[in-house]
């Protein structure tokens, strides 16, 4: 799921192309992707884009007469800059924008549908859409450890709860612990003030480091190679490569759809993790420490 760095990027990309443009139409080739009925797609045809904003990890484009394009990629969706007039078709294209200089796709990988797309009206209805979360680039060490500890997660599940903290998901949480040198499972109230210190600034560390990579990728040209997994990373999809500080080979722990990377050498003092179903299938057989595998 593209999470803040990459959509702080999309954002700039499509400020540069389309603040000032008129919007000439609005193509849907999926049934599923538009959420809302009021306003009509036709309501927003001719506006101009005024603004272009980052909610979390959606990606709002304001037009004219308070109008609003609100869009949610979800894991597999993706933007595209195109020539004005671009084909829609095929499954995985399931809109366009249409601009005077060029058409913005958008794209969908994979058999699930979870992209979205909300067309709205005034402020109210986009302020909906923010699940909450504490904008960590422009938050105090204080303001960021109170949201932190307010309510006892696994540091994991804290970073990558939106109504917590901001546009951070699966891939970032795992490089923020890394350099941080926590445990996932680490608990959010159980932290002394020293750690609390390292994960805060790990986090503003590694979000402005992976902006500033992903601009410079970027270019003058569109982002269009968006991906969670990238071999720059220290641990978010290196599962038994070494870790770049300490050589000890990358571990993961599985549950569901995601994985949770993570050195033990860095990060727990040697001890594997139990994975869900692994470790109980392994039972006794199961690694307690790097020195048993």
């Amino acid at each position: 799921m593209p999470e803040m760095p990459d959509i702080a990027v999309y954002v700039e990309a499509l400020e540069q192309r389309l603040v000032g443009e008129p919007l000439e139409g609005l193509r849907l080739n999926s049934p599923f992707l538009l959420r809302t009925f009021e306003p009509p797609p036709e309501a927003f045809h001719g506006r101009r884009v005024r603004a272009i904003r980052r909610i979390g990890k959606r990606v709002a484009i304001g037009l004219d007469d308070e109008l609003w394009i609100v869009l949610h990629l979800m894991i597999a969706g993706r933007l595209h800059w195109k020539p004005p007039g671009a084909k829609l078709s095929g499954k995985f294209q399931l809109a366009a924008f249409d601009f005077p200089s060029g058409t913005l796709l958008l794209t969908e990988a994979g058999a699930k549908r979870r992209a979205s797309l909300h067309l709205e009206h005034g402020e109210a209805a986009v302020a909906r859409h923010d699940p909450g979360g504490l904008e960590v680039l422009t938050a105090s060490r204080d303001e960021f450890a109170a949201r932190l500890q307010a309510k006892n997660h696994t540091l994991k599940r804290a970073l990558t709860d939106p109504t917590i903290f901001s546009g951070i998901g699966n891939a970032y949480s795992d490089e923020i612990l890394h350099r941080a040198r926590l445990s996932p499972f680490l608990l959010s109230q159980k932290l002394a003030g020293d750690q609390i210190d390292r994960l805060h600034a790990a986090v503003c560390e590694v979000l402005q480091e992976w902006i500033v990579r992903l601009r410079a990728e970027a270019g003058a040209g569109f982002p269009e190679h968006v991906t969670a997994f990238r071999p720059e990373m220290a641990v978010h999809g290196r599962f038994g490569m070494p870790c770049p500080a300490c050589d000890a080979p990358v571990q993961r722990i599985r549950y569901a759809d995601n994985e949770t990377n993570y050195c033990a050498g860095c990060q727990t003092g040697g001890q594997i993790l139990a994975d869900r179903s692994l470790s109980r299938l392994l039972k006794d057989f199961w690694p307690k420490r790097l020195e048993d595998l």
